[in-house]
């Protein structure tokens, strides 16, 4: 329990489950390795980037993205070498290891903080840390209080008694990528889905839908996944690769679609469908929604 000696009442609904005593309500952990099929799309084993190790299905292409966007990082982000196991932050496998197609490559922290609201918190702070757009780099807690990387590199620090956070200013000027980890984990211990449920905007239209919208379950247990991919036909027909973080804290990784192995990894989506199915959890409602 990484919040339970800090907090009361206010902290304790955040992420997919920071209490770490249950399992996601809606979740298909249970569907066994052997009613899983692979996937009859091609995969490019040997190509370390999403784009390039999941080549859009035929009649499909990649969705055209702006130069240096959030959308180009992550299709571009690299992966770990095809059938790397999902690692927990102590370095041990998870028990599910059949449901995923790609790991990225990027560490997990060695605490029980990166998880599931983390893992696209992370990615996207690491891209504005990347493009130098530190004034954008900010995200509430829980509670609704500001956190923002400019005011923890100037020395800012919340101090928590009870159900308030107070902001003082504490410690020197630190503008050092090792300082930012130290912000990415304050923020992974006060925020979660709650947090950014409020701070995006739902998308309403199917055809909206872009790389780094979020599919979220706000609450305890909550869960999101992000999408990290799209691809289009002549048609303006869409599919979608997704991703996510988990807990407890675990590699960040691409699904497989154990509901449609013909396009696996791949995913039909619909922002008006009353329920969307993942690998490892089903979202009730559908609950797009964008930064």
């Amino acid at each position: 329990m990484k919040k339970a000696f800090l907090l009361s009442f206010l902290f304790l609904l955040l992420n997919c489950e920071k209490s770490g005593t249950a399992s996601p309500k809606k979740t298909v952990e249970e569907i066994p390795e052997e009613t899983t099929t692979h996937s009859t799309l091609k995969i490019n084993k040997d190509q370390s980037t999403i784009k390039g190790r999941f080549p859009a299905p035929e009649g499909y292409a990649y969705m055209n993205v702006h130069q240096n966007s959030f959308e180009e990082y992550i299709e571009n982000f690299p992966l770990k070498k095809y059938g790397s196991p999902i690692l927990k932050y102590d370095g041990t496998e998870i028990g599910t290891q059949h449901l995923h197609e790609a790991i990225f490559d990027i560490d997990t922290g060695t605490k029980d903080l990166q998880q599931c609201a983390d893992a696209i918190i992370r990615l996207r702070a690491e891209h504005l840390f990347k493009m130098k757009k530190f004034d954008d780099i900010k995200f509430h807690f829980t509670s609704g209080d500001l956190m923002t990387w400019n005011d923890y590199k100037n020395g800012t620090r919340a101090f928590v008694n009870g159900n308030s956070v107070q902001f003082k200013k504490t410690e020197n000027f630190d503008d050092s990528y090792e300082n930012f980890r130290k912000y990415l984990d304050l923020i992974f211990t006060y925020a979660g889905t709650i947090s950014l449920n409020k701070e995006t905007k739902p998308v309403l239209k199917t055809s909206d839908l872009k790389v780094g919208d979020i599919l979220i379950t706000a609450g305890s247990p909550g869960h999101i996944v992000f999408i990290a991919g799209v691809s289009e036909n002549q048609n303006g027909e869409k599919l979608f690769l997704l991703a996510e973080g988990f807990t407890p804290a675990q590699s960040i990784h691409i699904l497989k679609n154990p509901f449609d192995p013909k396009i696996s990894p791949w995913y039909e989506l619909d922002v008006n469908s009353p329920e969307t199915k993942t690998a490892r959890y089903f979202f009730e409602p559908t609950n797009f929604r964008s930064f």
